[in-house]
């Protein structure tokens, strides 16, 4: 019974695992990436890298507010939505925002950025268009090209899978405080193994809390029947209820003037007067349906609600605020939110969430290569492969290598698609998915260790291109990011040199057909001496 049930278990690991194993793979590589979204913002958009964060910043926000709906006053009076989006430590520069004209048959225009150096209070010229690190952040729940619904529930599906994946991989491990401090080179599917059970022992509080906060995060779609019950708008009832602070009333075409916002802001100073705001947004101004949002940090708090406050807009009166006090359900949920973002780590945290999604990545690639190499091993000599194995083994060439060449592409595009370009941060996606879909091309005709070996070569040198073509094509470098304490930017250039070494390392591991040859006809000859002397 006790054999059966562990080869169940092991069976379960296996193919649950297998199934959705590359989908998974982009899932967690993607998500890794979004831990540092805003610094890749701030890298793919050069005018914005010489602005610093200010030691007043919290003291310079109600003057900066002030000035912004003197300035959207004056330049937008007719838009439908304003924004004033303040610094703050990982986006540093100030933001004027408004929604341009919606073209026909459009429910959006599109944003109007004006941007403002907060320690010159000079304009900054307007940077290149790009999705930045929103494009991963989007791409690891969102999958880009599905349609939204659709994408979120292939990733719950296989979030599920990957949950069940790890319980199981728990339940079938006897050794396994042992195989965290496993590993033997150069032993075939063995080697595999042990790289396997490494990362994911090593990181499986994260592993499992990332999982299963990724299903909660998206549980009012996978179960709406509850709210649909309790709620005649079913989910967006209880949202509604919950969040007063997100109604949105009905659009009025009557004109009404703006209510003063010193008065706001001194209504908002008296409820929290130590806060760190961080975005004001006006729906309809010069509106008699006017509204004013403000919103403040949490901070390093784990919580992923951010206090919000909502006046009217006319009058100035306050509409609705958050809840100071969440009920346990909503503690529940909302934490689980929070964890899974990570908005809440100081950066030492979120270099541990990287670090662990990386062990996530490292996982789940060595599981998809054990599972083709371990079949290869078994096979005899004359036996051809399956399709499944070819397909498998075409699977693990495109995702594995083909991920990290079409990121290499995405930031080499940011840097040389001309700034006027229509539609440009499109054209920067556009290359990564025809990148990836070149290297997926390339996999269905040779997946040998060939193949494996000009691949890695080919990513080391995309990541270091990424390095010398921002060199060439700005003001900045790795050395003056280092001089000047542009962190975020140093590490960005840093880590591609890493991965560049890394690439090249595996490019020198896997041994080309040559020393392949050379390998076996030595092993020959020892078996054949072995033969001679025993007889």
């Amino acid at each position: 019974m006790k054999e059966n049930f562990f080869r169940s278990m092991t069976w379960m690991h296996t193919w649950v695992g297998l199934l959705v194993c590359w989908l998974l793979y982009l899932i967690f590589y993607a998500g890794t990436l979004s831990f540092f979204r805003d610094e890749i913002t701030l890298w793919n958009q050069p005018a914005l890298h010489h602005v610093q964060t200010t030691e007043t910043r919290i003291a310079q926000q109600k003057s900066q507010i002030i000035a912004g709906f003197d300035y959207l006053q004056n330049t937008a009076a007719d838009s439908p939505r304003w924004g004033i989006y303040l610094p703050s430590q990982r986006e540093p520069q100030l933001n004027y925002a408004y929604e341009k004209p919606r073209p026909e048959g459009q429910r959006f225009g599109g944003w109007q950025d004006h941007f403002i150096d907060p320690q010159t209070e000079q304009t900054i010229e307007q940077p290149r268009a790009t999705k930045g690190g929103n494009f991963f952040y989007r791409l690891h729940f969102d999958l880009h090209y599905l349609d939204v619904r659709t994408a979120r529930w292939i990733v719950c599906f296989a979030s599920l899978f990957m949950l069940v994946a790890l319980i199981s991989g728990v339940v079938i491990h006897k050794r396994i405080f042992k195989d965290m401090f496993s590993f033997r080179a150069n032993k075939g599917s063995r080697s595999w193994l042990d790289g396997h059970n490494v990362s994911s022992v090593l990181a499986l509080p994260f592993h499992l809390m990332i999982t299963y906060t990724g299903l909660i995060t998206l549980i009012f779609m996978l179960f709406p029947y509850p709210a649909m019950t309790a709620y005649e708008d079913g989910v967006r009832g209880l949202f509604n209820d919950v969040l007063p602070t997100n109604v949105r009333s009905k659009s009025s075409p009557e004109s009404a003037p703006l209510t003063d916002i010193e008065g706001v802001l001194d209504h908002v100073y008296t409820n929290w007067p130590n806060a760190d705001l961080t975005q004001i947004s006006i729906r309809d101004p010069n509106k008699a349906s006017a509204t004013i949002t403000v919103r403040a940090s949490t901070g390093t708090q784990l919580r992923d609600q951010t206090p919000t406050l909502l006046f009217n807009g006319v009058d100035g009166s306050l509409i609705a605020k958050s809840a100071a006090q969440l009920s346990n359900t909503e503690v529940f949920y909302d934490s689980m939110t929070a964890l899974h973002t990570g908005r809440l780590a100081n950066p030492l945290l979120r270099w541990l969430y990287f670090l662990c999604g990386i062990a996530g990545c490292v996982m789940i690639a060595s599981g998809c290569i054990m599972w083709a190499k371990r079949i290869r091993e078994r096979m005899k000599k004359q036996q051809t492969a399956s399709f499944g194995l070819k397909l498998v083994e075409a699977l693990n060439l495109a995702t594995l290598m083909g991920l990290p060449l079409a990121t290499c592409a995405f930031f080499i595009a940011n840097r040389l698609v001309p700034i006027n370009t229509v539609e440009r941060a499109d054209k920067e996606i556009l290359a990564f998915f025809l990148t990836w879909l070149a290297v997926a091309l390339f996999a269905l005709f040779k997946r040998t260790k060939a193949q494996w070996r000009q691949l890695a070569w080919l990513n080391a040198v995309a990541c270091i291109a990424v390095v010398l073509i921002n060199a060439l094509t700005t003001d900045g470098n790795i050395i003056s990011y280092f001089q000047n304490g542009q962190w975020a930017l140093f590490s960005f250039d840093l880590l591609c040199i890493v991965f560049t070494g890394l690439f090249v390392v595996q490019a020198k591991k896997i041994p080309t057909q040559t020393q392949i040859n050379t390998q076996m006809q030595g092993s020959r000859r020892s078996a054949k001496t072995k033969l001679q002397e025993q007889s």
